[in-house]
């Protein structure tokens, strides 16, 4: 319940600054967590982006305003963000089919985005495949990018570059074997995020092998992962093309359907994407560090 009163009030926060300048930091810190995480937290439980559902309530109190009182476009716009009459015409009309000057005229076809509310939704959804480890302090080292959160490059870019040049297969053989709290069917090869703090509004991600004392990490940033205990949620096995979506599914349930619940919460966004194969199938696992609520 903690949980869905601190992102409640990060939604109220929200809701009351709808005119005024948002700041994605002061959003997060409402909701205790990092600006990374709550914005992809609120992107998985909703299915729309952060920035996307703040357009789309300045815009319904836009038409509202427009509707139910005698003040001028420019002003309306200037209110809910916008610099200039044309781009707030711009985005009115992308959102409501019409243009602000249409909005006053009776019988008007509006659409409406009411406050978003956090609940715990009862489901009869398929069980979920998780378990819970406590692991000592360990090393990983790779190849590492800073991202920012409303930037074009994603992870997902990394992963293609280094597969084309290669980067994927010397990070494999440099990692020589694999720890031995991991079994012979997990790759060499996986990827860690937000281990370590960067600039406001950006989030580190490494693909990383765990090394070893055979491992060869003299041309890679290395980092240390302290001790933590990790909710560890395992995927059924599925074939290689559908990775993406797999990894979609286990992440909109961690966090709509387990971390309300679970009494854990998650630290400071840190997570492992783990992957491997058997029988001609792959899994994917994927790593949160959490700690018990009080």
């Amino acid at each position: 319940m903690d949980w869905l009163m601190r992102m409640n009030r990060a939604l109220d926060h929200i809701e009351t600054n709808l005119s005024n300048e948002i700041s994605l930091k002061d959003v997060a810190q409402c909701a205790c967590c990092s600006s990374y995480q709550f914005q992809r937290m609120f992107s998985f439980i909703t299915n729309v982006p952060l920035a996307e559902y703040i357009r789309r309530r300045r815009l319904t109190l836009a038409a509202i305003e427009l509707q139910t009182s005698d003040a001028k476009v420019l002003d309306v716009a200037i209110k809910y963000g916008y610099e200039s009459p044309v781009s707030f015409a711009r985005a009115f009309h992308a959102l409501h089919g019409v243009n602000p000057a249409r909005a006053r005229e009776k019988g008007t076809a509006l659409k409406a985005y009411p406050r978003l509310s956090f609940l715990i939704s009862i489901k009869g959804a398929e069980p979920m495949n998780y378990r819970i480890e406590t692991r000592e302090s360990f090393e990983v080292f790779g190849i590492e990018k800073i991202f920012s959160l409303n930037g074009k490059e994603t992870p997902a870019d990394l992963w293609k570059q280094s597969h084309v040049n290669g980067e994927v297969e010397k990070l494999a053989l440099h990692a020589n074997g694999l720890p031995d709290f991991l079994n012979q069917n997990y790759h060499p090869v996986h990827a860690v995020c937000s281990y370590r703090p960067t600039e406001e509004e950006t989030f580190p991600y490494m693909l990383c092998a765990f090394k070893k004392e055979t491992s060869v990490t003299a041309s890679y940033k290395v980092i240390s992962i302290p001790a933590y205990t990790w909710a560890i949620f395992s995927s059924e096995p599925f074939e290689w093309d559908q990775l993406g979506e797999v990894m979609e599914t286990l992440y909109k349930r961690f966090f709509s359907e387990w971390l309300p619940t679970a009494g854990y919460e998650q630290v400071d966004g840190l997570e492992f994407e783990v992957t491997g194969s058997k029988d001609g199938l792959q899994f994917v696992e994927l790593w949160f560090a959490v700690r018990k609520i009080n």
